[in-house]
């Protein structure tokens, strides 16, 4: 069963940054096959689609809200896939999970991804 472990949450100023990591471990085949991606939940809400990362890392796609601000990158030699996120606005306080998948059918949809983190929370205070 494919274990991912998120970290590098925090408490962070508004319009300041911080980088999360997703490591990746007992995997089925190589970490490179695997679509990297990460979501978000805060409370109240419905986990959304954040970024992601298709195999080479060369290939991403965003969310509208994040796009410009945030920036994944994978380590396929660390089976570790990055989410640098700058200027934070407190809307992006949330829990982040990062995901897994072979091949998600549909990248920015939830149930499109089998494997997932437990989550780090992040929190952009005003």
């Amino acid at each position: 069963q494919v274990q991912l472990v998120e970290s590098g949450g925090g408490l962070v100023q508004a319009g300041g940054s911080l980088r999360l990591s997703c490591a990746a471990s007992r995997l089925t085949f190589t970490f490179s096959t695997y679509t990297m991606g990460w979501f978000r939940q805060a409370p109240g809400k419905e986990r959304e689609f954040v970024a992601a990362a298709l195999s080479s890392g060369r290939t991403t796609y965003y969310a509208d809200s994040v796009k410009g601000r945030f920036t994944i990158s994978r380590d396929n030699a660390w089976n570790t896939v990055y989410l640098q996120m700058n200027s934070l606005k407190p809307e992006d306080t949330a829990v982040y999970y990062c995901a897994a998948e072979l091949s998600p059918s549909t990248i920015r949809v939830q149930h499109s991804w089998d494997y997932w983190g437990q989550g780090t929370q992040v929190t952009v205070s005003s």
